[in-house]
């Protein structure tokens, strides 16, 4: 997949797209059923298939202090859309400029002409332009004068409910990782790379893989059942783990980490890049008298976790690639 920083000067074979508007934040079945409608298009028009979006979300450029909100990062986003077949994802600032850029300018300057545009595919829902004054309405409007095409996805609905982000991270930050996968289709998970902790773990026999959960919605605090995948190097594979999200409150830590314990490991991967499955929520953090104590409680906490991941319904793949047939 190729990455747009910017939207001038853009080859004339990354021209002549299929683009889908959207934050995708999570990429759930909702994001999915749009992106993959739009590479069915894609295919019946001999063309390739790109993603819009920008960085920051406007949401933190418009208020940069707030807490983090977001389900993923920007890198997870990225492998997200290439495992799911983009070609092209253009991803632009958002800035000042783009944030006052009138929404008929905003489609026929940057879409159409700069990025080359000949059908767009957006949510029922997608705001646009100066203010979010521009939607599906003005979208189609400029589709009839302009003579490019447009498809609008309407809700997409299991049972009762809406997906949506706003959904999902209500979810997560209730521990509910089973309700999360179930809506997104996949693990929620966390990419980074292996920090240096107190490395405490190693004087109690659990020594633990260390992540920031920089750029991600904090989940609730607690224990969770988790899948580490390794891509590179002799450590390479899926291995089951124990983690835990939180402040460390037996230690009086402030910061918030990741800790995993990984099962039957013995690969040093300091500062390598790993990804993190949240499978199933065990318990909440608790604060200990002591490392004793502690090391008792890991060791139940990793029995429970053993026994969840080698469930049958936890052996599920990664987001599969996409059966465009699915989205009709």
């Amino acid at each position: 997949m190729k990455i747009f920083r910017h939207a001038d000067n853009i080859a004339d074979e990354c021209r002549g797209s299929v683009i889908v508007l959207g934050n995708f934040d999570g990429f759930h079945k909702g994001h999915q059923k749009v992106i993959g409608i739009a590479g069915k298009i894609a295919n019946e028009m001999k063309t390739t298939l790109s993603v819009f979006s920008m960085e920051p979300h406007p949401r933190m450029f418009f208020n940069p202090t707030q807490k983090e909100f977001r389900l993923n990062s920007f890198r997870t986003k990225v492998h997200l859309l290439e495992k799911f077949g983009v070609d092209q994802f253009f991803v632009l600032p958002f800035d000042i400029e783009l944030a006052t850029l009138d929404a008929q300018d905003f489609v026929l300057d940057l879409l159409v002409k700069n990025i080359g545009a000949i059908h767009i595919v957006v949510g029922y829902d997608y705001c646009f332009g100066a203010g979010r004054r521009g939607g599906v309405n003005v979208l189609s409007w400029l589709s009839k004068e302009e003579q490019f095409g447009i498809t609008i996805i309407d809700k997409v609905m299991e049972d009762d409910h809406i997906y949506s982000s706003s959904n999902i991270r209500d979810a997560l930050e209730a521990g509910d990782v089973r309700k999360v996968a179930d809506r997104l289709g996949h693990w929620w998970h966390v990419e980074g790379h292996v920090r240096k902790g107190d490395q405490r773990g190693r004087t109690i026999d659990f020594p633990t893989a260390n992540l920031s959960l920089d750029g991600y919605l904090e989940p609730k605090y607690g224990v969770y059942a988790v899948r580490i995948i390794i891509d590179d190097g002799p450590a390479k594979g899926i291995w089951n783990a124990v983690a835990n999200v939180g402040r460390r409150p037996t230690f009086d830590k402030k910061d918030v980490l990741l800790e995993c314990f990984i099962f039957d490991f013995d690969f040093d991967i300091y500062e390598q890049s790993i990804k993190v499955e949240f499978v199933d929520f065990i318990r909440e953090e608790m604060k200990f008298d002591g490392l004793e104590s502690l090391k008792q409680q890991i060791k139940k906490d990793t029995k429970v976790a053993r026994d969840l991941l080698n469930k049958k319904e936890n052996q599920q793949s990664y987001i599969p690639p996409p059966n465009m047939a699915d989205y009709l």
